[in-house]
């Protein structure tokens, strides 16, 4: 059994796709027109706090000199849109 899969059989979620986790870093970039040295993570998270959506997608932001920034989209990785950042960063 490949690693990947028992993970997924283990912890029933498998890893977020590459190129989604990338677009959301571009769209966050281009969104905040952040500088080149600006770093950024994006994790599918699961919430069992009752008030949570259950999984959502945290960005993190992380600029030189500055104090790390988290933003949350509530849903799944692979469901963010473009227009999901926007409203994220506003809130």
């Amino acid at each position: 059994m490949r690693l990947g899969a028992f993970l997924k059989d283990a912890f029933g979620r498998s890893k977020p796709d590459r190129q989604a986790v990338q677009q959301v870093k571009d769209w966050t970039r281009a969104a905040l027109r952040a500088p080149d040295d600006t770093a950024f993570a994006v994790n599918e998270i699961v919430c069992a706090d009752p008030g949570c959506p259950g999984i959502e997608t945290v960005i993190l932001v992380m600029e030189p000199g500055a104090k790390t920034r988290a933003y949350k989209v509530p849903k799944p990785l692979d469901e963010v849109t473009e227009q999901d950042i926007g409203q994220a960063l506003e809130s």
